[in-house]
């Protein structure tokens, strides 16, 4: 079997086993004037962006189910639990009825509705999943998460939810989030008063027995584009990932041979969606970046544990870039629930220490992908190799290195010194204006529209 596909998985029917890349997924809209005509045409158009990605992927179920509330007056269910894959023009459908609720009028400023709308959700999963279980022999997910999409001030709604769920039953629920759309200026200067005056100031997340996680985020298009792309990752804590074998000892002896091995375990993320995934990429896209070949590693809620042997370390400016293949896949600490408290920490603060120690050095380390299991002896193998590149951040990167058999013979020229004024002159003159237009705070995704 593929290592991400369970032995439960049907085209059809990939939304109901456990090994999807998400779980279930309610999302809780609040759409109270003033602030949703501030919010309304730049939530349906992320939505939209991400929804003709996460609907049209290729590969297993990323997001098994979505549902959709909106809070007004009352709470109403746009969209009960469908499949996403493959359900794109149903869920245009539902942003085009978001899209036409009403940007102002009065309300009333009951803060239950947001509360009333969870229980639902909560109901509305009991109730899918028993019949699924009745009507399928599928392994489904009991588990699913929550996520509320506000204006109003997130720390307010957080006491809400924990003073009003206090009595609910949460067994089936693994993650509740509030998402608060900063308004700016637009918060103050709004004659609305949020505040909910919370009987006690204690937190009751215990009580609940999980937690409530807060985030803020900007009002703008790709702001919500990218939190709404964070559900396409695994965020599964169930197991580790990858296992980063180092020499014990001085890092300046690799080849020394080693007894012992210093074991770090990370979890690994995708940085980028390979473009094979994508509707008619089949034929123009170079499958070097394929999970079925040796050469590179999948990100995925797979039983696979990979481990790399670390086998040599390299100076970061010997490295070419050429030899470099693939999708990069970016490493960090495990966050493996199973491993005790003692551990994690040591593990985190080995994987700090390496971090600190590579980018002291300016070097990147070679790492030989250990075999899953033993192959006879007169079998051909086909050994991959990863070049670990670390950064000021708390992560690494990985991407695979092409081995010798593979280079082709490429004769490289030095760069004359002299070279023509006139040519020198042009250049620049191009060069000015690309200066003039850099934007020096960050480097955007590019947003590629059909002009046909």
């Amino acid at each position: 079997l593929h290592p991400y596909i369970s032995k439960g998985y049907t085209a059809g029917k990939a939304y109901a086993t456990a090994h999807s890349w998400q779980l279930p997924q309610i999302l809780i809209v609040d759409v109270k004037p003033p602030f949703w005509a501030n919010t309304c045409s730049k939530l349906c158009e992320a939505l939209e962006n991400f929804f003709c990605l996460a609907c049209s992927l290729a590969g297993p179920c990323r997001i098994p189910l979505l549902s959709l509330y909106v809070v007004q007056n009352q709470h109403e269910c746009l969209l009960p639990f469908v499949q996403v894959k493959g359900s794109f023009p149903r869920l245009q459908t539902c942003i085009s009825e978001l899209r036409s609720l009403p940007r102002e009028g009065s309300f009333q400023q009951k803060g239950d509705r947001v509360m009333q709308a969870v229980q639902d959700g909560l109901q509305q999963f009991k109730q899918y999943t028993r019949h699924m279980l009745v009507a399928t022999a599928l392994d489904l997910c009991l588990l699913f998460q929550i996520t509320v999409l506000t204006s109003q001030p997130g720390k307010d709604m957080v006491k809400q939810l924990e003073t009003g769920l206090r009595e609910i039953d949460l067994v089936s629920l693994r993650k509740l989030q509030i998402i608060e759309i900063s308004q700016g200026d637009l918060l103050e200067s709004a004659d609305v008063e949020w505040h909910i005056h919370a009987e006690e100031e204690v937190s009751n997340s215990a009580i609940l027995g999980m937690d409530i996680d807060l985030q803020i985020i900007e009002n703008d298009v790709v702001s919500l584009e990218t939190f709404f792309k964070t559900w396409l990752h695994d965020h599964g804590t169930d197991r580790e990932q990858l296992h980063l074998l180092l020499p014990s000892g001085d890092f300046r002896h690799f080849t020394a041979p080693r007894t012992s091995l210093t074991c770090v375990k990370c979890d690994i993320q995708e940085r980028l969606l390979s473009p094979a995934l994508l509707p008619g990429a089949a034929d123009v896209t170079v499958k070097t970046d394929d999970v079925n070949t040796p050469y590179q590693m999948a990100a995925s809620p797979a039983t696979t544990l990979y481990k790399l042997r670390v086998i040599k370390a390299l100076k970061a400016e010997g490295v070419c870039e050429s030899a470099l293949f693939g999708l990069p896949f970016i490493i960090k600490p495990t966050s493996c629930w199973q491993l005790d408290w003692d551990e994690l920490e040591m593990n985190q603060h080995n994987f700090h220490a390496l971090c600190h120690s590579l980018l002291k050095r300016d070097w990147m380390l070679l790492a030989k992908r250990e075999p899953q299991s033993v192959s006879p002896s007169w079998r051909i193998t086909v050994n991959s190799y990863y070049v670990i590149i670390p950064s000021d951040s708390f992560t690494l990167l990985v991407k695979a290195i092409a081995v010798r058999e593979l280079l082709l013979p490429c004769n490289i020229p030095a760069l004359p010194a002299d070279l023509p004024e006139t040519a020198l002159s042009t250049i620049e003159a191009s060069d000015e204006w690309l200066h003039t237009s850099l934007d020096k705070e960050a480097v955007q995704v590019l947003q590629v529209q059909d002009t046909s």
